[in-house]
């Protein structure tokens, strides 16, 4: 998984409480079973018209001024409903890296960081003051700092979030799960050869 350090990009809003995975990826594109591919459905029902090819030039991030974004912010209870990964998968494959909204569901949030996002939770008054500033700058940008946990603009903001240190340390080191054990192959291979003795001697 790549690295995240440090991300400098376009902030797109999705201004709405409580989106569910549903809405992020629709149930009828969940039929693939590789990671990529999904970008192009996020948000599908609220990004096209019912043709499902026409855009929705209602949707915020059709609008010019947001496309190219990696940094998307939103509301409270982002990702709730059901625990599909195929959410963080496509939220990714879009473009993002970064989300920031009030709170997550559980899950949702756990899966980001299994597939190289960073969801931050700020404060209600924060997001909507980047919200606010969304809508004031076009093409307004935002500079993530995982390594200090800093977030800045170009207008003078700065915002420091929290972030559990170990979540921390996964993005930093660009490690998944899988990573994460292979950090300790050299214990587990002790343990196999002792384990290969114990029942050769058995």
């Amino acid at each position: 998984m790549e690295k995240f350090t440090q991300h400098s990009g376009i902030v797109a809003p999705v201004d709405r409480v409580n989106v569910d995975t549903d809405a992020i990826i629709p149930k009828q594109f969940l039929k693939r079973i590789e990671r990529t591919g999904f970008g192009q459905f996020l948000f599908f029902e609220w990004r096209f018209q019912e043709d499902g090819v026409t855009p929705n030039e209602d949707f915020e991030m059709n609008k010019p001024r947001y496309q190219g974004a990696s940094i998307l912010i939103t509301r409270a209870n982002f990702g709730c409903g059901s625990s599909r990964e195929h959410a963080p998968w496509a939220i990714k494959d879009y473009g993002f890296r970064v989300i920031i909204a009030p709170s997550f569901a559980d899950i949702f949030y756990n899966n980001c960081f299994k597939n190289g996002i960073l969801p931050i939770r700020l404060p209600e008054e924060q997001v909507e003051e980047l919200f606010q500033r969304t809508a004031k700058y076009e093409g307004y940008q935002l500079h993530v700092d995982l390594e200090n946990k800093v977030i800045r603009d170009d207008h003078g903001l700065e915002i420091t979030f929290d972030l559990e240190e170990h979540r921390r340390q996964y993005l930093l080191l660009g490690l998944d799960d899988i990573g994460l054990t292979l950090q300790h192959e050299d214990k587990i291979a002790a343990y196999e050869a002792k384990h290969a003795e114990r029942l050769a001697y058995n």
